[in-house]
């Protein structure tokens, strides 16, 4: 098959799934074109069967800020017809499926393409839901040939917020296990050998709530000696700067910024917290599971159906400052059964998101489509 794909290219996890599924349908044969506005964050290396193409961005005077997504959709339109795109795959509904709809439109209708749309929150939740974009957002899932979403729950939120006439099929995210359990050389280059690492990995937006990552982790320094490592950037970073040194807890807490290889990371962490508004799946703990790191996370979301409380790690309520920080002391104090969550949570992960059987799933989608 030929089969184009749209998707945000920074550090985030819808970026991260449809590089992985480009990458894994690559390997198995498929032509895949890439259509975004910079490289992607996950695609450093040469790649058989995979094409990049970027959209040129034009400013002109007249304009208040640059028509992207109207060169983004002749892009599309132009890459799907010089190569014969059978499929395109719009990772986010809004302006990705949007962009795709338009695209499909200006080719003559034997080169039209399929147009799948996969969902991964925001753009649901956040985006979509506003009223100014309710309507085109509704409409791109109306007019695509499939709809899925990474999780049970956005498929339920979906379908709630917007009332479709068609199905949305749910199809997880999943773990790349080549990339899983590697290791950076020195642990102590994050901390000393008598303290705990304590890690948070996100965009740091609003909905990930890492002011409270900060409070939690005043709470652990209080009976654990420990270092807070915070992995990413994004606006909240610097709320989350102000809130440790209003504590007095700046000198206990690093800031590596985004970082490709965020499992060799992961590998070296003591516990995982992940305090999010809600999760439409839960990229990040699902990769905790898989290096064997329990995880102290939100009961929101679709990350429910990732994190299996009590036994891969904890739930609480979105803002319990209390019960994450308990269940963090409880996992740093108690090494033998953070080792035990950590065994479970491999398992869980390997049993249930592995790469293959879900990259299958997409595949007999396209098939089906087609």
């Amino acid at each position: 098959m030929i089969i184009g794909i749209t998707c945000h290219p920074s550090a985030g996890g819808s970026g991260i799934l449809a590089t992985e599924l480009g990458i894994a349908l690559a390997q198995r044969g498929h032509q895949v074109h890439f259509v975004t506005y910079e490289p992607l964050f996950r695609l450093r290396d040469y790649h058989t069967n995979i094409v990049s193409h970027h959209v040129e961005q034009t400013s002109y005077p007249v304009f208040q800020a640059q028509p992207y997504t109207l060169s983004l959709a002749c892009k599309i339109s132009e890459v799907a017809e010089e190569c014969g795109v059978e499929i395109w795959h719009a990772h986010y509904a809004v302006p990705y499926a949007v962009c795709a709809l338009l695209a499909r439109d200006m080719l003559p209708p034997e080169r039209r393409f399929k147009l799948v749309t996969t969902l991964h929150g925001t753009d649901i939740t956040l985006v979509g839901s506003d009223p100014s974009f309710f309507r085109i957002t509704r409409h791109a899932m109306q007019q695509c040939q499939a709809v899925t979403a990474v999780s049970n729950w956005l498929r339920d939120e979906t379908m709630r917020t917007f009332e479709l006439d068609r199905p949305v099929e749910t199809i997880y995210n999943f773990l790349n296990e080549d990339r899983m359990g590697k290791r950076i050389d020195e642990r102590r280059c994050l901390a000393a050998d008598d303290e705990k690492i304590v890690m948070h990995i996100s965009n740091m937006r609003p909905v990930k709530r890492v002011t409270d990552v900060i409070r939690v982790f005043k709470r652990i320094l209080e009976q654990v000696p420990a270092r807070l490592v915070m992995v990413g950037d994004g606006p909240e970073r610097i709320s989350a700067v102000g809130v440790a040194r209003q504590l007095g807890i700046a000198d206990r807490i690093q800031y590596l910024g985004t970082y490709e290889s965020v499992e060799s990371i992961l590998a070296v962490a003591d516990l995982v917290i992940q305090p999010s508004e809600h999760e439409s799946f839960g990229l990040v703990p699902l990769e905790a599971m898989a290096c064997q790191v329990p995880v102290v996370t939100t009961n929101s979301g679709g990350v429910c159906e990732v994190v299996e409380d009590g036994v891969t790690g904890y739930l609480c309520e979105v803002g319990d400052i209390e019960a994450m920080a308990r269940h963090a002391i409880d996992l740093l104090t108690h090494p033998d059964k953070a080792a035990e969550m950590g065994r479970r949570g491999r398992e869980r992960a390997l049993r249930l998101f592995p790469r293959e059987a879900i990259v299958d799933q997409y595949e007999a989608l396209y098939q089906r489509l087609l």
